[in-house]
């Protein structure tokens, strides 16, 4: 019995080994066979989008907003900002429904060593916030730019986030900075 499913799985897979001539004209199991071989890092379609669109992307004032959710881009303070202020004590958040416009002051961070606000890089309403910092405001110092994010906001006007600095740029920003 067991010969006799060699076989058959053999003539099978002898007769799935020439190459289909075009897709129109493949067989259903070439084309199983073709998409079997085809590597899993392949994309099963394109995309248009460039993966610039979306990037963490920050400001001069040390603020970061993360764009790879087009309905909710998620806004906070870089990891330099959080270093520079210390450990953070209290953390105003914005009220969800807000309206704000690119530069608003949304909240405030406050540390042993200062008090700061944060601004919004874009315009855009605010969907929802972190409330997990009211309780743990140190969170930020531990994840700035993880769990201590602070508010998520629908971005109304998405060029806004062209004119902000990648992480590279903003890294030499920060440099730059620190040399002054």
């Amino acid at each position: 019995m067991s010969a006799a499913i060699g076989q058959s799985g053999a003539s099978l897979a002898k007769a799935l080994q020439g190459p289909a001539k075009s897709l129109a004209r493949c067989s259903r199991n070439q084309y199983l066979r073709l998409r079997a071989q085809r590597p899993a890092f392949t994309p099963a379609r394109s995309f248009t989008a460039s993966s610039r669109s979306f990037e963490k992307r920050y400001t001069e004032d040390h603020e970061w907003i993360d764009t790879s959710n087009p309905e909710s881009a998620t806004i906070g303070i870089s990891t330099y900002a959080a270093k520079a202020l210390g450990d953070v004590v209290y953390v105003e958040l914005p009220q969800t429904d807000m309206e704000v416009n690119k530069g608003d002051a949304i909240g405030a961070v406050e540390s042993v060593k200062s008090a700061s606000d944060i601004m919004t890089p874009v315009s855009g309403v605010v969907t929802e916030v972190n409330s997990a910092l009211e309780e743990k405001p140190g969170t930020i110092n531990k994840s700035p730019e993880g769990d201590g994010w602070l508010a998520r906001i629908k971005v109304t006007n998405p060029g806004e986030v062209d004119g902000l600095m990648d992480a590279e740029a903003y890294q030499k920003f920060t440099e730059e900075s620190s040399e002054k």
